[in-house]
């Protein structure tokens, strides 16, 4: 994984985007020293979105079978004024 500071990745983006598209490199932005946000291919941005997908999948499967009263999706959105 190839870390770059922002400025530096703002002259070389197109080079940038090419390593990461093609070469299935990620690269890590940083601004004064501290990680702030990373660039990675689609293709894994899929993946992180379905891990996030099953993990989220296991948390309600989780909380149905917990102990306690369900609360109907209606009633919450009405104290969430949504």
């Amino acid at each position: 994984m190839n870390t770059i500071s922002t400025a530096d990745a703002r002259k070389d983006f197109a080079d940038i985007i090419n390593q990461v598209s093609y070469g299935s490199e990620q690269v890590v932005l940083t601004r004064r020293g501290k990680e702030v946000a990373a660039i990675v291919s689609v293709e894994e941005l899929r993946l992180l979105q379905k891990i996030e997908d099953y993990i989220d999948i296991e948390d309600a499967q989780k909380a149905l079978t917990e102990a306690g009263d369900n609360i109907p999706a209606k009633e919450v959105w009405q104290k969430l004024g949504l």
